[in-house]
């Protein structure tokens, strides 16, 4: 199958022009052209992903973080990021990224937002609007029924799959109205008091934006950036394996697991 079928299936779901300005998103690396028949999903285009790419012969590569921010003057071993995009060139593996597209339309917070079973969801930080549809950043909500801080880090832990969460503020504070921000969410503080969430939950959060938060009110679970955005991953293994069903093509995932070690 031509890698332009394949994208089309891919910015169906998410297009590019939703991603936020500042952000890079599609194919950042091949031709749209040349035929794909294995296709490797993660969330980041790091040295151990695109080392089993390589082994395990993928021609597209596709994560939710792009690997690709910043311009760059020289493609070469001399620097990580060149080194990588070197590797994959090399290896005719192509590269595509969705990153705030499929944040905004397709989509993470979405998906995060089923998971803890929120209910009467509205964009946290809206982005687009479209009519009367409005898209955005993360969801706010509420839960089923009020919950302890505590309660609803439990839920976040098995819902996620996760080890460990840190929370900010009171764990025996009841809390109903809830916002959800996958990825780094301390920017999206504002908008979750603004909005009249209990808690945030998000990744990212430093000791001040944490300690700020609680002040006015707002608890924050940090589930880390990793840990809220791994969904990516068998989701669009799932999604494209039904697009694409009946083709001949290979489809896998590869979850590396939270890059954050807690020792107790």
């Amino acid at each position: 199958m031509k890698l332009k079928t394949i994208i089309n299936k891919l910015e169906e779901l998410s297009p590019p022009s939703y991603a936020e300005e500042w952000d890079n998103v599609g194919l950042l690396l091949g031709d749209e052209n040349q035929d794909i028949h294995h296709i490797m999903i993660s969330l980041d285009a790091s040295d151990y992903v695109i080392e089993q790419a390589v082994e395990q012969n993928v021609d597209l590569l596709l994560t939710h973080h792009p690997m690709i921010f910043q311009p760059l003057k020289q493609i070469n071993n001399q620097s990580m990021i060149g080194r990588r995009i070197w590797k994959l060139a090399t290896h005719e593996i192509h590269y595509y990224a969705m990153h705030t597209n499929f944040d905004i339309k397709g989509g993470m917070a979405d998906l995060a937002a089923q998971r803890l079973g929120m209910l009467e969801t509205l964009p946290l930080d809206i982005t687009v609007a479209e009519g009367d549809v409005s898209l955005g950043i993360g969801k706010i909500g509420i839960l089923p029924n009020p919950m302890d801080v505590e309660e609803v880090a439990h839920l976040v832990k098995e819902k996620f799959g996760l080890k460990n969460v840190t929370v900010y503020g009171a764990t025996n504070r009841k809390v109903q109205r809830v916002a959800i921000s996958p990825g780094s969410g301390k920017s999206e503080i504002g908008n979750a008091i603004q909005k009249g969430a209990e808690v945030l939950i998000t990744g990212d959060i430093g000791h001040h934006e944490g300690i700020d938060a609680v002040d006015m009110g707002l608890s924050i679970i940090d589930a880390t950036h990793y840990g809220l955005e791994h969904i990516f991953v068998s989701f669009m293994e799932d999604y494209l394996k039904g697009c694409l069903e009946g083709e001949d093509m290979i489809i896998t995932s590869l979850d590396t697991g939270s890059p954050v070690t807690v020792i107790c």
